[in-house]
């Protein structure tokens, strides 16, 4: 099956969910398509119990999607920019040291306290032998929220400006980290930590972090030049377009972070250009154009989300193992983001249950289980894949779906930014 076929088939399906969502289900577009999704997996699933070829025809063509790649190289530049597009600078620049720590120290510190965690009852207590270092790669692409996921959820709930800062800035920057910390795992992993030394760590993780937000905000600088001197919305907003497609593509040659590239660029252009090199029908436009694209490719992944349930696997250790990592990520990111929040809480007048809520209302979603597909056979693949969907789904759906009464019983005032039409 050609790539035009599958991305057909990809549109068709979405656009059929989204309109039975948006008529009859009501959900938050992200969880309806993909509980759809999901349902229409199980019903292949079903059927095929009767006639094979139809697993098999649904897993063929699965299989030829590299998920792994769509979401890292294609889809994510364009999503974190759409969501840094529009974040406000100024609000993000007050809570800047608390979500600077949440999106290092506390990724990072979760990595170490889920993998850790994790080794210890899955080898010990489910009887599964698993390797250490791949137990850490598991927790370095579990903890980092998903910007997409956190992002797709917010929409629908009118949250103080406060605490939608704090989810949005953290879940725009800790993907970000989160890959390096991978990619710098998975390169361990591969070597041998005899292998890798001490300052190739640092290198590595400084020349990510610092290159592509440095990158980033270069090619937002540029983007603010080149806008001031014309006043034509079509050009302008292909010039967006470049930066995210261009910029994401020159970070990865160079070996700088893209996600963080974009983030950063998006920040710059939204806050920067968008305000004061730009007319009002450009921003009107331009506005227009990235929320399009955020609908359309949100859509697009959790649909696909939900027929990767085709390629997991089913064992009874795995789904166990699962079950216990959804509680071992949400009591990592829990003691993680306690002692922050105990600092700064008071400091910033961060709202009550601050800590249960940003806890709660931290999504894993796409990049997750991209990563995940990343791993090779020797690092236990299909195991960390089925355990990775187990908290994925959970994490959309359950805590997706309850993150607004949560954030009620708290006490903090909410009402919806979008209506149902």
């Amino acid at each position: 099956m050609d790539i035009f076929t599958i991305i057909t088939i990809l549109v068709v399906i979405s656009s059929i969910f989204g309109y039975i969502n948006v008529r009859f289900l009501k959900l938050p577009t992200t969880i309806g398509l993909m509980i759809m999704a999901i349902v229409l997996t199980l019903l292949i699933l079903l059927v095929g119990t009767f006639e094979d070829s139809i697993i098999k025809l649904a897993e063929d063509t699965i299989n030829e999607i590299d998920f792994s790649n769509l979401i890292l190289d294609v889809l994510l530049s364009f999503l974190l920019f759409a969501g840094a597009l529009h974040t406000d600078w100024e609000r993000l620049k007050e809570q800047g040291v608390p979500i600077l720590i949440f999106a290092t120290i506390g990724v990072l510190s979760s990595t170490f306290l889920v993998g850790t965690l994790f080794y210890y009852i899955v080898n010990y207590l489910v009887g599964f032998e698993v390797g250490f270092i791949y137990c850490l790669l598991f927790g370095s692409l579990i903890s980092p929220t998903d910007p997409i996921a956190v992002l797709g959820i917010l929409k629908n709930i009118g949250v103080p400006k406060q605490l939608e800062i704090k989810f949005v800035g953290e879940s725009l920057f800790n993907d970000g980290v989160g890959v390096v910390i991978f990619l710098t795992l998975f390169n361990i992993a591969e070597k041998g930590l005899a292998n890798v030394t001490g300052s190739e760590i640092a290198i590595l993780f400084a020349e990510e972090v610092v290159g592509g937000i440095g990158l980033g905000l270069l090619l937002g600088y540029i983007t603010f030049r080149l806008t001031r001197t014309i006043d034509h919305y079509e050009t302008e907003v292909m010039i967006t377009l470049a930066v995210v497609m261009g910029g994401y593509l020159l970070a990865s040659s160079l070996h700088f972070s893209g996600p963080l590239a974009v983030v950063a660029a998006g920040l710059f252009i939204g806050n920067s250009a968008r305000q004061t090199a730009m007319s009002e029908t450009t921003r009107l436009y331009l506005d227009r154009f990235w929320e399009l694209v955020d609908v359309f490719l949100n859509a697009v992944l959790f649909v696909l989300i939900g027929f990767e349930l085709l390629i997991i696997s089913y064992e009874g250790q795995y789904l166990l193992a699962g079950v216990i990592a959804i509680l071992i990520v949400l009591i990592s990111r829990y003691l993680v983001l306690k002692l922050p929040i105990a600092i700064f809480g008071k400091k910033l007048g961060f709202v009550p249950h601050t800590d249960i809520i940003l806890t709660w209302g931290g999504l894993r979603g796409g990049i997750s289980i991209a990563l995940a597909l990343s791993l090779t056979t020797d690092m236990n693949r299909e195991f960390f894949l089925t355990v990775t969907y187990v908290v994925v789904v959970f994490s959309i759906i359950v805590q997706g779906l309850t993150v607004e009464q949560l954030i009620k019983w708290a006490g903090v005032p909410v009402g919806r930014k979008e209506t149902d039409h």
